[in-house]
């Protein structure tokens, strides 16, 4: 690993770097821009409209870094926002966002970006090279209390080097493949893309380390300015938040991949508890789409008039996305879970078949393993999930003292310890998930009680390690990630994603010899044994994973003909794809039609091109 630098040391180090090199570029430089693959929008979208959808809880945070920012509205403040490049969605090669080229150093650790010229903020102020040096301060400083990107930002990201208003140099770690260099940057959740400089100034500073000192508390609830087509316009505590759309003069409109896309004007997002009471709103016509991904709304709840008289169309899309680390998370930090035979016991008896099959109607698939699936070659082709077998979960905790069934048919030990562990979970439609789940680890003597926790505040719980059991699924880039949830530098400490708190020197050398490897072949094959080392140290039970895209949506949520792409986890989310738009025409068109009771056929849509 790349030893830890202070801040002061770093920036000290850019400056000399940028007073030596900063009006050179390379001799020879290549720039890559990739302007010319195929375009994936609609040319029969339209603009305007206010889109309506739900969250369950209301998040505690608004910022997008920081202590609880983990919310279900990171996509639209951090995940979803434009970063230097993304890659396409069906070819696979990279295109522009934020920077429209770039090239390499042949040190195969630099990149070099061109920016576009065009970009703004959503106040208005130009995105410059400052900001992107700006952005190294901000996610660096301590006032951020975000111990996961101060150390993305030391020891992968080194520096930011300015050599003029519109061009930049990134400096990264270690070597790498040029592809990999691009995820590194690129990844959604790494949180590489600029930081609004100008909106930060004259704040109280003590520690002179160019963020407010009192960062957390004053931006709980302020939004910065943002590079995406939605800012945060409008906020009702606890109840809902609404984005609005720059304008049709939003600078990404000069990218020829982002016409046609980011159509609605408004993004209005209430907070409805109760997903059966959000149908409900949706059936009236409150809000504009449904996710219709769990199987009981898709087969059962999809019969009535407002579906068979064609107000209400469905979709189901299949894509090709990755998939997160998730399952059930085994906390080894608390009293049993430390026991290896404990551990594989609870992994053959907990019953993820039998769950996809009898509660979610064979609609998921199985992970193959507990750190996700769909990384090409860094998936060892060989995983496969535990079969649920109580006789071999019996052994197993018959090893581990665990030999005495008591009157109410769970194992004790010889000290009285009952074997029993509350499963956590953030979603009350996941309780027969899991209550299926108790049930089958029943028949090998294992308690499962079930640890319901509201929404986000689900996993500042798991977050702050508070948990035995976390029933969770965690996002996925291209490249599946190891560091922060294996490696020792995040174990047993709040606010990081290590939810198993597993560590060991061995797995330590593992994780840096892949995030520190060159050669393509080879960082496959130690992705493969970390997987093999995670397997055997039995601490993530792998769960399921849904791919695929399944909505229902009033007839004015105009889905383009193929409207799936490869990569679109969300075909209806604002910041995913974001090619549907409103018609207001249809919409006129169906309220009419519902007052004089006229009729539509009825339309249901499945989209298998890219099924798996």
């Amino acid at each position: 690993m790349t030893k830890k630098l202070p801040f002061s040391v770093l920036a000290i180090l850019t400056a000399t770097s940028f007073q030596l090199n900063a009006a050179e570029l390379p001799a020879n430089i290549e720039w890559t821009s990739n302007n010319n693959e195929p375009l994936f929008a609609s040319e029969e979208a339209v603009h305007g409209g206010t889109y309506r959808t739900y969250i369950q809880s209301f998040p505690q945070t608004l910022r997008s870094v920081g202590p609880d920012a983990n919310s279900g509205l990171r996509q639209y403040l951090m995940d979803g926002t434009p970063k230097m490049a993304q890659r396409h969605p069906n070819t696979g090669k990279w295109i522009p966002q934020l920077a429209k080229s770039w090239a390499f150093g042949e040190d195969n650790k630099t990149v070099y970006f061109q920016l576009d010229e065009t970009a703004k903020w959503s106040d208005g102020e130009k995105i410059t090279a400052d900001d992107y040096v700006f952005m190294m301060q901000y996610y660096t400083s301590k006032d951020i209390i975000d111990p996961w990107y101060n150390d993305f930002f030391t020891n992968s990201i080194v520096s930011v080097e300015k050599i003029d208003d519109y061009t930049i140099r990134v400096n990264l770690a270690v070597a790498q493949s040029h592809d990999s260099l691009m995820v590194m940057i690129n990844m959604p959740s790494n949180g590489f893309q600029p930081r609004p400089k100008h909106f930060f100034e004259g704040e109280k500073d003590e520690n002179n380390d160019g963020m407010p000192d009192n960062f957390v508390r004053k931006y709980n609830f302020k939004a910065e300015p943002t590079a995406a087509p939605y800012y945060l316009d409008q906020i009702k505590k606890g109840k809902s938040v609404t984005f609005k759309h720059v304008g049709e003069d939003w600078w990404g409109y000069n990218n020829r991949y982002y016409k046609n896309r980011y159509n609605v004007d408004k993004v209005r997002i209430t907070v409805i508890r109760d997903p059966d009471i959000a149908l409900k709103h949706f059936e009236k016509g409150n809000l504009d789409y449904f996710e219709m991904v769990l199987p009981n709304y898709w087969h059962d709840k999809t019969n009535t008039d407002v579906y068979k008289n064609g107000y209400i169309e469905k979709y189901w899309g299949f894509n090709q996305a990755p998939q997160g680390a998730g399952g059930v998370w085994m906390n080894t930090a608390m009293p049993l879970l430390d026991n290896l035979e404990v551990r594989k016991g609870i992994m053959v008896a907990t019953d993820f078949d039998g769950m996809i099959e009898n509660i979610m109607r064979g609609d998921y698939s199985r992970k193959p393993h507990g750190l996700g699936f769909g990384h090409g070659e860094y998936d060892d082709p060989n995983n496969a999930p535990p079969k649920f077998d109580v006789a071999a979960a019996v052994k197993h905790f018959e090893k581990a003292g665990f030999d005495t069934v008591g009157a109410d048919g769970i194992r004790v030990n010889d000290k009285g310890q009952r074997l029993s562990f509350a499963i956590t979970y953030g979603y009350n439609s996941w309780t027969p998930r899991i209550a299926y789940l108790k049930e089958q680890a029943k028949l090998a003597g294992l308690e499962f009680t079930l640890n319901l926790v509201d929404g986000s505040s689900a996993f500042k719980y798991i977050l702050e390690k508070k948990h035995q059991l976390a029933f969770l699924n965690m996002g996925s880039g291209e490249i599946p990630a190891y560091w922060e949830y294996l490696h020792s530098d995040n174990a047993n400490k709040p606010q990081t994603n290590a939810h198993t708190n597993f560590s060991s020197p061995e797995l330590d050398k593992l994780i840096e010899a892949y995030d520190s490897e060159f050669d393509q072949q080879k960082r496959y094959e130690l992705s493969h044994q970390i997987q093999d080392y995670v397997t055997k140290a039995n601490i993530i039970v792998p769960g399921y994973m849904v791919p695929y895209s399944r909505v229902a949506h009033w007839r004015w949520v105009k889905i383009p003909k193929d409207g799936m792409t490869k990569a679109t986890e969300w075909v209806l989310h604002p910041m995913d794809i974001g090619n549907f738009w409103i018609d207001p025409d249809v919409k006129k068109e169906t309220e009419k039609a519902m007052n004089d009771g006229k009729t539509f056929p009825e339309v249901s849509v499945v989209d298998d091109r890219y099924k798996l």
